[in-house]
């Protein structure tokens, strides 16, 4: 089991870059390791993922302007956020997937303003 905890949400302005991080209480390098997000009144979706040998995924909406890396050695994962939109809001959350094992943090939110 590990537990994830995110950070490095907040207010910004569209057009502008917020980078979050997720900490993992341990080591991570078996996971598939994803960022979702849930915007007001609508579903959760996974915004991308990253595989244990770094292959990444990314939602349509946000191809080209977000990067999912993962630091395995510091069992970190982040997501860079670049030329935001106020579509982008929502808050952020971090999983752990392995196998049918799915280990969720908190949640950091980032609100981007027109």
């Amino acid at each position: 089991q590990v537990q994830v905890v995110e950070s490095g949400g907040g207010l910004v302005r569209a057009g502008g870059s917020l980078r979050l991080s997720c900490a993992a209480s341990g080591s991570i390098f078996d996971y598939v390791m994803a960022w979702w997000r849930q915007a007001p009144g609508k579903q959760r979706e996974e915004v991308a993922s990253i595989r244990t040998l770094g292959t990444t995924e990314y939602a349509d909406s946000v191809k080209g302007r977000f990067t999912i890396s993962r630091d395995n050695a510091k069992n970190m994962v982040y997501l860079q956020m670049v030329n935001l939109k106020p579509d982008d809001t929502a808050v952020y959350y971090c999983a752990a997937h392995r196998g049918p094992n799915n280990y969720w943090g908190k949640g950091t939110s980032v609100t981007v303003s027109s």
